[in-house]
């Protein structure tokens, strides 16, 4: 349940994934083959991460209600008896949406590691500087930005590591995203660079931790801060990129366009 100052409060997700995303997170972190999907475990992650979204409150496109419509079509589909030789032969069984979906992500997948690969090319201002400019402070180049889906789980295990006693009365204190936002940063300007998990307080509730994961992604989203992870396991780093002043200045004028 969320504080209700914040029941309206929609996180969208424009800067983040999409469908074709999930799908591939899911089968990275279990360690699928991509040419043999288990559809019936995959479609049933995939609407575990959608639930999760909703939960959330995060703006869902169409897109990923349209994925999750044809995972459970495939998954019908695969669930039929197979009719006999002779029946197969007078029918026509149109192209196998199974195929067709292994085909969007090879390709997908293409155009993400190209895209992967120029950015992690150097850039000017980021990794090489001109003569006479200040250089930046320099992040550990092996450090790459988590996606949506690792922040998800990310929340997850923060959930798991929090002390929250089910049968317990939810607290009246209640806290607004955009509070919540000003504290991480003040947080963050004392320990430059928290881990994702550092940032959940075990003893909080249930909202709080809610309304804290919220804030990260807004804040991902309007750039006031930076995300790192090493590799697809490893930690994720939270880098403040404003202060709380400018960061009060930028949430003040999204109000204003909102």
């Amino acid at each position: 349940m969320q504080p209700a100052e914040d029941q309206k409060y929609t996180v969208k997700l424009d800067v983040f994934e999409g469908p074709l995303d999930l799908l591939l997170h899911l089968i990275r972190k279990h360690e699928l083959d991509i040419f043999d999907i288990p559809i019936a475990f995959i479609t049933s992650k995939y609407v575990e991460y959608i639930d999760r979204m909703k939960e959330l409150n995060l703006d869902l496109a169409a897109e990923y209600l349209d994925m999750a419509a044809t995972l459970v079509l495939i998954k019908s589909r695969m669930l039929l008896p197979t009719p006999p030789e002779e029946a197969i032969e007078d029918m026509d069984p149109g192209p196998d949406p199974r195929e067709e979906l292994v085909r969007r992500l090879l390709e997908y997948q293409k155009y993400k590691t190209a895209a992967e690969q120029i950015a992690a090319l150097p850039q000017l201002g980021r990794d090489t500087f001109p003569r006479g400019a200040a250089e930046a402070v320099s992040v550990d180049q092996e450090l790459q930005a988590p996606g949506l889906f690792a922040l998800l789980d990310a929340f997850q295990d923060a959930l798991r590591r929090a002390k929250i006693d089910p049968t317990q009365e939810i607290s009246v204190t209640r806290i607004s995203v955009s509070a919540r936002i000003i504290e991480l940063l003040d947080v963050l300007r004392r320990r430059p660079n928290a881990t994702f998990a550092e940032l959940f307080d075990t003893e909080a509730s249930r909202s709080e931790l809610v309304v804290t994961f919220l804030a990260l992604l807004e804040m991902t989203r309007l750039k006031l801060t930076r995300l790192h992870q090493a590799g697809t396991h490893g930690d994720i780093h939270v880098v403040a990129a404003a202060s709380p002043e400018e960061a009060e200045r930028v949430l003040a004028a999204q109000r204003m366009e909102d």
